[in-house]
């Protein structure tokens, strides 16, 4: 059965690559079966937001657990405006939920619109028992990444410019894939397994978890930035936001000491979790300065 699988694989993405608008796109399954290390069973996936929970920008937003079949789905931008370039999104929601369409695909529906193909990832949650709150969902990424490269063209992406963008505990998955990706954390599937799944650049949204914080703003001990280890890096985060900015200073000045490209936007208000809804706060106007920086750094570029 196991040689069968990239093909299945292709074809799939060659049918998500057809679709031409978010209504038209299917969730296809990261593994082939259970994903590693899940044993127990969990009760259905659901949108867990209560009536009585805070609205962001006048707008509701999806709250989904109990995440065990982890999957990707793919929104390509419009023909004339694909550059080429692919972002793998993490929406956040502390490893327990998942903020699916505020930090999501609204998220990969703005990626179109500059060019970029996104691809957003269903990870699993809640946290397994036992294990840190990123080990599952890393397995995710790190398989996700794979998964793209290895269909770069049926998806018509360059896999030199495929990135990964996160939102607070999505954010802290971006960042943990960004340096561990030498080798996977999970045994080997297929080939997808075995390209590279290091990320050609970042970009962390209020990231979270980044530093240990009964340890002063040291970074922990899954965040091992070098030079060749990192990838280059966007950062933006709130004065305010009670995540602590300190995630995302102490991970640029680690950035900086390693000598990785990087830039860092930090604004005095904006609070937490406000994805990219537009409100009063300047800082919900990050999308712009990141598709700048993406742009600058070539990421853009048609080939």
């Amino acid at each position: 059965m196991k040689r069968f699988l990239p093909l299945a694989i292709a074809i799939a993405f060659a049918a998500l690559a057809c679709a031409s608008n978010a209504a038209d796109q299917k969730p296809l399954n990261l593994w082939p079966g259970k994903a590693p290390g899940d044993t127990n069973t969990l009760p259905a996936e659901a949108d867990l937001t209560k009536p009585t929970e805070n609205f962001i920008a006048g707008r509701r937003l999806i709250r989904l657990g109990n995440v065990s079949t982890p999957t990707l789905t793919v929104y390509k931008p419009a023909p004339d405006k694909d550059t080429g370039a692919a972002v793998l999104v993490c929406p956040g929601g502390g490893y327990n939920i998942l903020a699916l369409d505020l930090e999501g695909s609204e998220v990969c529906e703005w990626l179109n619109s500059i060019g970029v193909t996104g691809v957003l990832l269903k990870y699993r949650v809640p946290r397994r028992p036992g294990l840190p709150g990123h080990a599952a969902p890393l397995q995710d990424a790190q398989r996700a990444m794979g998964m793209i490269r290895s269909q770069a063209k049926a998806l018509g992406i360059d896999p030199n410019r495929l990135g990964v963008l996160g939102f607070s505990a999505g954010g802290h998955l971006a960042a943990a894939l960004s340096n561990n990706h030498t080798e996977r954390s999970y045994p080997v599937v297929d080939d997808a397994d075995k390209l590279g799944c290091k990320p050609n650049f970042a970009v962390l949204v209020y990231p979270a978890y980044l530093t240990q914080k009964d340890k002063g703003d040291i970074l922990a001990p899954e965040m091992a930035v070098s030079a060749t280890n990192t990838p280059p890096t966007f950062l933006v985060m709130a004065q305010d936001d009670p995540v602590r900015v300190e995630n995302v200073m102490s991970y640029s000045l680690a950035l900086k000491n390693a000598k990785v490209p990087a830039e860092a936007h930090v604004y005095p208000t904006g609070g937490h979790g406000y994805g990219l809804r537009r409100t009063e706060n300047p800082v919900t106007w990050w999308p712009d300065r990141a598709a700048d920086w993406m742009k600058a750094s070539g990421f853009l570029k048609r080939p």
